[in-house]
């Protein structure tokens, strides 16, 4: 996902500076935004781990969930009460501590619903670990 075309509202620096402000507990940094696309990077470490040394699936639901909120805000611009209505995702392998990737792409953005799905790679290997799909209510302006 490289993004050479400037058609979003706010750009990965202008994103994590939202985030820093509207919610103060930031959990990835936003690397690249695209037309209907955001790329999170988050580092883990002990404290995202569960009982046998994976990566624990409320962290990675968290980055899903950041990663399409991050991808409809670089579109729509600051909307900071845009919610999930609906998170759903398939764990696909067992990820370790290191880097998680999340690919945001969004599938629909309408008036008052965004869909979209997120990958999720650890560590920079091929295969993802995690793909979840989402859906977002956008409040009326």
């Amino acid at each position: 996902m490289s993004n050479t075309n400037t058609t979003t509202k706010m750009s990965p620096a202008q994103l994590n500076d939202f985030l820093d402000r509207a919610f103060h507990q930031r959990l990835a940094d936003c690397v690249e935004v695209g037309p209907n696309y955001a790329v999170l990077v988050q580092t883990t470490n002990e404290k995202h781990l569960r009982p046998g040394a994976t990566i624990s699936g409320p962290t990675l639901m968290a980055l899903a969930d950041a990663a399409m909120y991050v991808a409809i805000l670089a579109q729509i611009g600051e909307v900071a009460l845009a919610v999930t209505t609906n998170l759903n995702i398939n764990f696909l392998r067992k990820p370790s501590a290191g880097t998680l990737k999340a690919e945001a792409r969004i599938l629909k953005l309408g008036k008052r619903l965004a869909v979209g799905e997120v990958m999720m790679f650890c560590n920079d290997e091929e295969e993802p670990v995690a793909h979840a799909t989402l859906t977002y209510s956008i409040p009326p302006r």
